[in-house]
Parts: structure tokens; sequence; C-alpha cells
């Protein structure tokens, strides 16, 4: 268990991050900027799932982020996914168009993968990587991530399309998971 020093220097730690989580949850809202486009991945081997761990915001998520002006949707996921785990994709398809309002507003366009080559290694970006098994995800996993791997994982035929509104519960809850990862209670 941690003394209350080092928990407390764990979360001073974690100022930073949160600073940058707020400006990047509360600028599209305040019109400050545009909404993100996202690519993420949901990387499945023989009935697993790759989820990452980032820097900033700590919880298990999917590996993916920001498509570039004159990127492709496809090729900002392999740059993405290549650049968090060192591993190379192969899109099998895609699962869902995810449209976001409220806190960190954005369009997630969510594609299941497999792996085609590269090891897998944590970056700087996401410094823990894991493959946990589908049936039994960690309950650390942020819940709007939640929606996009039940769906993939359902092998719906044609993609779905939702919208999501991220409000006080959303906050709530990823400060929740945040701190008990942050206090090694994962």
């Amino acid at each position: 268990m941690a003394s209350g020093g080092g928990r407390a220097r764990r979360l001073a730690r974690a100022l930073p991050g949160y600073a940058a989580t707020a400006w990047e949850g509360l600028a599209p809202a305040l019109g400050l900027r545009a909404p993100a486009t996202l690519a993420q991945a949901v990387v499945r081997d023989a009935g697993r799932v790759l989820l990452a761990v980032r820097d900033t915001l700590r919880g298990w998520e999917l590996p993916g982020g920001t498509v570039q002006s004159g990127e492709s949707l496809e090729d900002a996921l392999r740059r993405e996914v290549l650049e968090e785990t060192g591993l190379e994709v192969r899109v099998r398809r895609l699962v869902g168009v995810y449209s976001r309002t409220g806190f960190r507003a954005h369009v997630a366009h969510v594609f299941e993968c497999e792996v085609a080559g590269g090891s897998l290694r944590p970056s700087p970006e996401t410094p823990k990587l894991a493959w946990f098994d589908c049936t039994t995800l960690p309950d650390t996993i942020f819940p709007w991530f939640r929606g996009p791997l039940e769906d993939a994982l359902a092998d719906a035929p044609a993609p779905v399309e939702r919208r999501e509104h991220q409000g006080l519960r959303a906050i709530l809850a990823g400060a929740r998971i945040d701190l008990a990862m942050r206090m090694g209670r994962e």
C-alpha cells in the first residue's frame, strides 16, 4: 500500500495531464476548436483484444488517435497503432462511427483489425499495453470504449452509427478509473 506522500506525488504528477484533458474536453464545447476525427482499433487475436493505457488520463482504452489533415482513416489508424503499440495491423472492417457530443466531443471511426507484423512494445504515449480475453475485460476500461468493443465483438454484418453525449457521468467515471489506476487498484 502506498503512503500518503506517495499518493500525493502521483496525483501531483497527474495535474498536467488533467489540464490537457480539460482543454481537449472543453475547447470544442466552447466553440474554440472543431471536434476531432479519430481512428481507433479493436485489435483481435485468438479470442483476445489489445488495450492500451495512455500517459495522461489513465484507464484501458482502444489504440488509435487523431486523423491528420489529408490522411485517410485507415492510414491514420495504421500509423497510430504502430506508434502506440509497435504492431502493424490489417483492417478487417469498419465496426462503427461514434459521434460524441459534450465533454471531449469527437467522431470516432472504430475498425476491427488483426496483427499483420511488428512486435508489441509500449510507447511514451501508451506506457502500458495488454491483451485481454474478450470475455473478461478489465473494470478499469473507460466506459466510452465499452460500446465500440461490444459492437466489434458482436460481429455485426454492417457498421453501426451511434450518437452519444458525454456529460458529467462520463467525466466522473473517467476520473474514478484514472484514480484507481494511479493508486494501483486496477
